[in-house]
């Protein structure tokens, strides 16, 4: 695994890095939010390790503007913004994972080896059901031949779902993959991604493909 640290905190950026080096994976360590946009835009890294407060550019401008170049790259978040309300902008930004400030360096590296577990080179470029196609490639989805306009987290959670089709997939399989974060089991948060795509995936058309199984979780079949 080849890691980008992202971190203006030099003495912060190089404990990271050398842990993480400790550990076996590759790191290169910047503290501009310019330079990291550049480096990551060329796709070479399998993971960001980010902070928000840069000089430059933002960390959430960086995550954005990845996002918005199709740029899949995950990226975790390491910033000492605790707010909720960052945790979840950042997230909807199309952040993967985030990490508070002050930090245990255990944690971190399990988060990180986590995203690492998880399939980024998918065999098929482009999956189907019915006529629901998403392209793995460039995150490209459609249905009945008309482009569908997806957020990165209801992308993540739909193709989660047509890759597992004819399977009804729990809450909690969800939010570990879409995610890699347990919420609180109170949480809605898969439930209100889950509405948003039936808006733009099924509705005004005759089949549905988005189904509820109670009490168990969701399945996407024709």
């Amino acid at each position: 695994m080849k890691i980008l640290v992202v971190e203006d905190d030099r003495t912060v950026g190089s404990y990271v890095q050398r842990g993480l080096e400790e550990h076996g994976f590759q790191t290169e360590l910047v503290d501009d939010g310019m330079e990291a946009l550049r480096l990551a835009s060329g796709g070479r890294y399998d993971l960001l390790v980010l902070d928000l407060r840069l000089p430059g550019m933002t960390g959430l401008e960086v995550v954005r503007t990845l996002r918005d170049r199709g740029q899949t790259t995950p990226i975790l978040v390491l910033t000492a913004q605790d707010a909720v309300d960052f945790k979840v902008e950042a997230l909807r930004a199309g952040a993967d994972d985030y990490v508070t400030k002050p930090f245990s360096f255990e944690e971190l590296l399990a988060r990180v080896e986590a995203i690492g577990r998880r399939p980024h080179q998918l065999s098929d470029r482009i999956v189907t059901v019915a006529d629901l196609a998403l392209n793995t490639a460039t995150r490209e989805v459609t249905r009945g031949g008309e482009q569908l306009e997806l957020t990165p987290k209801e992308y993540t959670v739909l193709e989660y779902l047509v890759r597992h089709a004819g399977r009804v997939m729990s809450r909690t399989l969800i939010t570990e993959y879409a995610w890699d974060y347990h919420f609180d089991p109170g949480t809605n948060i898969v439930d209100v991604v889950i509405n948003r795509l039936r808006k733009k995936v099924d509705a005004g058309r005759k089949t549905k493909l988005l189904h509820t199984v109670r009490g168990v979780g969701y399945v996407v079949k024709a």
